[in-house]
């Protein structure tokens, strides 16, 4: 059954036991910090991380459902040390990567990876021109751009910059898939409304939503797709459709009007009585509580 996004019970459900059972390296520090040389070798020559790492990317690569009569050109998002980039080219694709961290970089670089990599922090946009990708994947990157390693680092701009410039970077139709691991529903409530201002329809997937270890979440994002032509992947070890999609619905940011018989003193009155319930202080009533001020005095 598809819940629409907005919908915490549903996202509680998906992510809330998957999320505490998880460390979280984006609070220790800052990317570029904490994957230093030491970490980025130690990151690479593990050979767990290695095979979960291309298993993900794999997976992702799946779910952009690219043609198979021709090769893709593919944006690899937080690329690291070109492990994801490996299994794009054992696709038979191209690919592009950027990251932020030096270290990780260098040794992609050392390992003579077949796509390019550039220094870059996503959170300042995606530096190239309109059109140029036909998918884009992201392997456990998403998360760090909701935190703010910096005074300068709000999360919402980040992630609307990101996200705005990934689009135009986008062909129209293409896909873009992430995987992800939400701290909390309210971090990828966050994430997928910042991505569905900037014009993304898509939803989430959740394979082997059942198991502990085995379970990974994928936002799948469709660029200059309607939301009733997107055909959300199923999600794997379910029998049921594991599927949360959600709409381009665009917030404009206007206020609900009241609506029904309550007149405006009315509505203050009330608003008052909920207040003072609350232990406000709160200004006494009088008879020009809720009376419309004349132009001039």
């Amino acid at each position: 059954t598809q819940n629409p996004l907005n919908r915490s019970s549903g996202i509680n459900a998906e992510y809330g036991e998957f999320a505490l059972t998880m460390s979280r390296p984006e609070h220790i520090g800052p990317p570029e910090l904490f994957y230093n040389e030491s970490e980025a070798i130690k990151y690479t020559n593990n050979s767990r991380i290695i095979e979960i790492q291309m298993a993900m990317s794999s997976r992702a690569i799946e779910l952009l459902n690219l043609p198979d009569d021709q090769p893709s050109f593919i944006l690899d998002v937080g690329c690291g040390s070109g492990l994801s980039g490996e299994g794009i080219t054992e696709a038979g694709h191209y690919w592009v990567g950027m990251d932020v961290s030096p270290s990780m970089l260098e040794i992609a670089v050392e390992r003579e990876t077949e796509g390019d990599v550039i220094l870059s922090d996503i959170g300042e946009g995606v530096p190239f021109r309109a059109g140029t990708f036909d998918g884009v994947i992201s392997i456990s990157v998403l998360q760090w751009l909701c935190n703010a390693d910096k005074v300068s680092h709000n999360p919402f701009k980040r992630l609307r910059r990101f996200f705005t410039m990934l689009y135009s970077s986008m062909r129209s139709g293409g896909r873009a898939v992430f995987q992800v691991y939400p701290e909390s529903p309210k971090q990828m409530e966050l994430i997928t409304e910042q991505a569905t201002r900037c014009g993304f329809t898509g939803g989430v997937v959740v394979d082997y939503p059942n198991s502990t270890k085995a379970k990974k979440i994928f936002l799948c994002l469709f660029a200059g797709t309607p939301v009733t032509s997107c055909q959300m992947p199923q999600g794997l070890g379910c029998e049921q459709e594991n599927t949360v999609q959600y709409s381009n619905d665009r917030f404009t940011g206007k206020k609900r009007r009241r609506t029904g018989d309550v007149t405006r003193k009315e509505w203050i009155q009330n608003k008052k009585q909920k207040m003072r319930a609350q232990g406000k202080e709160v200004t006494a009533d009088s008879k020009y509580s809720g009376r419309k001020r004349k132009p001039k005095f």
